[in-house]
């Protein structure tokens, strides 16, 4: 969970604005996944004779396998704003792969999938029919556990003929390195942590890569660039603070993120948002 409050997860726009619509459960995996698998999710809502509701998040770097009606999705890394029109009463239950762990699943870079909703069924193969199966048994459920479980079988059943790819925990560490190093702010709006890595060229040095060799590298695991995963954590600081409804002073905080100045911030927040930040923080 995020901390802040709503229990819906950084990058999670307008989270108040849930007003108790979305309910989300999340289980850990098992171990013998755990090196693949972030953790599974589960939102429910029941919206009978409500308005529907829009949901929009800044996704992370993260390739997920969503088991929903009319069938289950492999979405790719959303660059832009993912949003979803909630109605009536339903449930989807995803698996948030680690970032780069979905690479071992597929033939070939998992940039592929940017900005993709693939139905799994082509892309994992299988017998005809057997994960859209699994996945109305899966949604017929309630329990989280018994949910996981099925999943989580799923999941282990592919696993032998994937190969074993070393470098897949590599990225997966390189990547959480770099959501550290854009760190929340402390009680009073301060961000002290370090070191802190804002630049591509910074990174590379600090793994004694080429530029090049770590872009390709993104590409084939990930499915984002360094660039963006770094701007995306910078971007998820900023949603954050402007959502907790605090005061902010936006060029502290653009200095705080490693920006040059407020108006990059600024570019840099309204393109991926929709709004200038102080407009998004006044809603």
């Amino acid at each position: 969970m995020s901390g802040h409050g709503h229990g819906l997860g950084r990058g999670v726009l307008r989270p108040e604005a849930t007003g108790g619509r979305v309910e989300v459960r999340r289980q850990q995996p098992r171990p013998a996944l755990a090196a693949l698998v972030d953790f599974y999710w589960n939102p429910r809502w029941d919206l009978r004779g409500r308005p529907d509701h829009e949901q929009k998040v800044l996704a992370h770097p993260n390739v997920h396998l969503v088991f929903e009606a009319p069938e289950p999705l492999v979405y790719g890394v959303q660059r832009g704003v993912f949003s979803r029109v909630l109605h009536g009463r339903d449930q989807v239950f995803g698996v948030k792969f680690r970032p780069g762990a979905f690479r071992p699943f597929i033939d070939g870079p998992v940039a592929e999938l940017a900005d993709r909703a693939v139905p799994a069924a082509g892309l994992l193969g299988g017998p005809a029919g057997a994960v859209e199966a699994l996945s109305r048994e899966i949604l017929a459920l309630d329990d989280l556990a018994a949910m996981t479980a099925l999943a989580e079988e799923y999941l282990l059943e592919l696993l032998p003929g994937t190969r074993q790819d070393p470098v897949v925990a590599e990225v997966a560490d390189l990547v959480e390195r770099i959501e550290r190093g854009v760190p929340p702010a402390d009680e009073r709006g301060r961000i002290t942590a370090g070191p802190q890595l804002f630049r591509v060229d910074e990174l590379a040095r600090e793994l004694d890569l080429p530029v090049r060799r770590l872009q390709r590298l993104f590409a084939e695991y990930v499915g984002a660039s360094p660039k963006w995963v770094l701007r995306r954590a910078r971007l998820h600081e900023a949603a954050a603070r402007a959502d907790g409804g605090a005061d902010i002073d936006w060029a502290a905080l653009a200095a705080d993120l490693g920006y040059a100045d407020q108006a990059h911030l600024t570019r840099d927040f309204t393109a991926a948002v929709g709004a200038p930040p102080s407009r998004y923080a006044s809603r």
